[in-house]
């Protein structure tokens, strides 16, 4: 996942965006790594917080532009 590089590339902290999720630092530090799986709200969320797609912060494509919103 990109999630280290996302957020070292806008000079946020991990501390930072487990307030934004309300999760505990270590929690994110470990979905970074990997040692945690990150749940879906979660990912979705993260995509919205860096505007941009669940798929390329999964790396399932090099276009960070996120998708136009459906009118859900």
């Amino acid at each position: 996942m990109r999630l280290k590089d996302m957020r070292e590339d806008r000079d946020i902290t991990q501390k930072e965006i487990a307030e934004f999720l309300h999760i505990k630092q270590n929690t994110y530090s470990q979905y970074e790594t990997g040692q945690r799986q990150l749940p879906v709200d979660t990912l979705i969320k993260l995509a919205l917080f860096f505007n941009t797609s669940t798929d390329y912060i999964l790396e399932l494509t090099d276009e960070a532009k996120p998708y136009r919103r459906t009118g859900r």
